[in-house]
């Protein structure tokens, strides 16, 4: 797990990149304000904000939502049934992920078109530190354990000067996933 970047900074990259994306103040973002439901967030405006966090700390988010990949991975119909609306795994599911302070609204028979407004600045403040405690402990190119940032967001190896590697969002959900599975069994018949 990597200490080089606090969870404080990571906010204020998520803040930064709302603010240029949205056009507000940034005195207006909160940890827990949902993006669409409190900030007015639309679909492309997620890509903008995912793409401006790519560009600060150097890391790929997922273009996957985490629900598409138990489709993908445990079968269709495991975590969206035919109606849209969230099985009973898929919100299992979803409180193993997120604690229940973030998701207030979860409830049964949700719509999946209604999951966009569970996420908050909060959860994506998690998703972006989820991301950088992926760098290994040695830099690939040199094997140095000297892993530093000048910027404050972008971490480069103090030895080589090669840029931090990091597991790409939607590789991260998928070990996350199998993790998920092996521990609970959730999809198991």
């Amino acid at each position: 797990m990597q200490t080089i970047i606090t969870p404080e900074k990571v906010l204020e990259e998520v803040r930064k990149a709302t603010v240029e994306t949205l056009r507000i103040k940034e005195d207006q973002i909160q940890p827990a304000n949902s993006f669409v439901k409190d900030l007015g967030l639309e679909s492309l405006d997620f890509l903008d904000i995912n793409y401006r966090l790519e560009q600060a700390f150097g890391i790929k988010m997922a273009r996957h939502f985490f629900l598409e990949h138990v489709e993908e991975m445990f079968g269709e119909g495991t975590a969206i049934d035919p109606k849209g609306k969230l099985t009973d795994k898929a919100l299992k599911l979803l409180t193993i992920r997120y604690d229940s302070e973030s998701l207030p609204d979860l409830s049964n028979g949700m719509d999946m078109d209604d999951v966009p407004g569970l996420i908050t600045v909060q959860s994506m403040v998690d998703v972006v530190m989820d991301l950088l405690n992926t760098l290994p402990e040695q830099c690939p190119a040199c094997g140095a354990s000297a892993w530093k940032t000048d910027d404050g967001s972008h971490i480069v190896c103090g030895q080589c000067g090669a840029d931090g590697v990091f597991t790409n969002g939607d590789d991260l959900i998928k070990n996350w996933l199998t993790k998920v599975q092996a521990d609970t069994q959730i999809f198991t018949a």
